[in-house]
């Protein structure tokens, strides 16, 4: 039975990536780049498929429908996204990806704290944990850091989607007994973490799903409906 898969599809019954389900549970066209989520969570979520092994992919499969409707225009997104991805990173990639995984995550606090109107330096406790856990790396970046500013347009535009691509590659290559659960962890917090930046005070939304499409994508990933 088909199931989320690499590369791009046109056909649903040939197998899809995680996006490209999205389109098609949103009624959108058939695409891995639909309007209904947020670009940069899209691209986490492409990048986790692909780095996924086969025998896990099946298990994204949950969180399909909850990036349908996840988008919006506030800067604080992509900032939150590459925050996560950084976050969940960090205790475990290669030395010189702990390097640029800690000045992301300084640097992202840096950007939400500008548009938060937060005083600068102003951590989230669980940056604070993170760092904690390499003091080497946290040094360094503190150092690198020091007089570089970075602007919210700039983060958003270049150092967000770098950061995204850095710590899912570090993660899949990194060198713990089964990365598989990590990179889904990272999506479904990313997830978590979005929506609770655009719906602060209550559950997120109902997701639009047509039941008829839901039933379908189970079928091909292999999931219970």
């Amino acid at each position: 039975m088909p199931m989320l898969s690499r590369g791009k599809h046109r056909n649903p019954s040939k197998g899809a990536c995680f996006m490209e389900f999205a389109s098609y549970l949103a009624g959108e066209r058939w695409s891995d780049h639909p309007s209904c989520t947020h670009p940069l969570l899209a691209g986490l979520a492409r990048l986790v498929n692909d780095h996924t092994s086969d025998a896990a992919r099946p298990h994204l499969a949950e969180l399909i429908p909850s990036v349908i409707g996840l988008t919006g225009d506030d800067p604080r997104l992509d900032a939150r996204i590459a925050l996560c991805s950084a976050r969940a990173a960090l205790p475990v990639v290669a030395h010189e990806r702990q390097l640029a995984m800690a000045v992301s995550i300084l640097s992202a606090e840096h950007v939400l704290a500008e548009l938060e109107g937060r005083p600068a330096g102003d951590l989230d406790e669980r940056s604070r944990q993170a760092l904690a856990q390499v003091p080497d790396a946290t040094r360094w970046a503190y150092t690198f850091g020091r007089g570089v500013r970075v602007s919210p347009k700039g983060f958003r535009r270049y150092a967000a989607p770098n950061t995204v691509q850095l710590a899912v590659r570090g993660i899949a290559q990194a060198c713990v007994p089964d990365p598989d659960p990590l990179l889904r962890d990272l999506l479904a917090d990313t997830i978590d973490d979005c929506w609770g930046l655009l719906r602060p005070a209550a559950e997120p939304a109902p997701v639009a799903v047509d039941p008829a499409r839901w039933v379908d994508a189970c079928r091909l990933t292999g999931k219970s409906a």
